[in-house]
């Protein structure tokens, strides 16, 4: 969630109960330290884009002198980072979307293992996450796994524990929240997309004149931008000088009929902009209720013999 967790939104997860992360991203120092800031005294820790933290691990040591609940790395090999965050004093969660890039995380110590799935918003692989949770599970018993992608309601957070997960990290429906960042026209969007209006490419990169690994591409709101270069992303990458102002002047206007909303499947599931308290606390009632009537179902059948 690159700039769009800031403090206000990782205080609030974290005074709900649960973890709140600042959207590190790329490794704006300034960003992290203001938002930190406006985090208070609230227990929170920070994510970062692996690959570019490489290129700046001086950004780390400023995450880690403000004494961060966690660190995560997604998007890069985490095992250059692992014993500076455990000297620290911090867990190192580690997100993968695939099995061998799990094992990295475990060369790593990680201490928390996220398997993302091709639902979630923003960077990611192609592997779903209903076959690519148990996978990881399996290759990581001694360790806490967690699910992340196309969750948005306590009946994923419930389906993600019966797959053999510990919890669920969020994106998606915390973007659509009253903490985040982000600007009220691309939270609403998220409110009234529904089924099939997101789309997995590398259109939002080279829009921003990026260029990421070739593995990972990225899951945003279909728009008509999209739509104009879906099949056409190598005469994209040639007019990258020409596209790229444009692209950025749309998103600081906050038209985002060019502009990409950064979000997962997930928003078919969501209806509403609440509080992010408000998020947390329905979520695990509503998970509860529903682990508690499966409970009570297995217990109640009749025995065979």
């Amino acid at each position: 969630m690159d700039l769009v967790s800031g403090g206000r939104l990782a205080a609030t997860v974290s005074q709900a109960g649960g973890l709140g992360l600042l959207g590190g991203g790329y490794g704006e120092s300034e960003w992290i330290d203001r938002e930190w800031d406006r985090a208070g005294n609230a227990r929170i820790g920070c994510g970062f884009i692996t690959w570019s933290l490489a290129r700046q691990p001086e950004v780390l040591e400023r995450a880690l002198a403000r004494q961060p609940a966690a660190i995560m790395l997604s998007f890069g090999d985490p095992r250059p980072f692992a014993a500076a965050i455990h000297r620290a004093g911090a867990r190192l969660i580690c997100q993968v979307q695939t099995v061998a890039q799990a094992h990295e995380a475990l060369e790593a110590d990680a201490d928390v293992i996220v398997a993302q799935g091709t639902e979630a918003g923003g960077h990611g692989m192609s592997e779903p996450l209903f076959t690519l949770l148990p996978q990881v599970v399996d290759a990581c018993p001694n360790k806490p796994v967690v699910a992340a992608g196309g969750i948005a309601d306590g009946r994923g957070l419930a389906a993600a524990i019966l797959l053999g997960a510990e919890g669920v990290l969020m994106g998606t429906r915390f973007y659509a929240s009253q903490e985040a960042n982000g600007h009220p026209e691309a939270k609403r969007r998220i409110v009234e997309a529904g089924s099939g209006q997101t789309v997995r490419s590398i259109i939002f990169d080279l829009s921003r004149q990026m260029r990421w690994p070739p593995q990972y591409t990225g899951r945003l709101l279909r728009n008509r931008h999209a739509e104009t270069w879906l099949g056409r992303e190598d005469e994209l990458a040639s007019r990258m000088d020409e596209v790229g102002p444009q692209y950025a002047a749309a998103r600081e206007r906050g038209d985002f009929d060019v502009a990409g909303v950064i979000a997962g499947d997930a928003c078919a599931l969501i209806h509403d902009i609440p509080s992010a308290a408000e998020i947390v606390e329905r979520i695990i009632r509503d998970a509860e209720l529903l682990l508690t009537r499966h409970r009570e179902a297995i217990t109640s059948r009749p025995k065979k013999g």
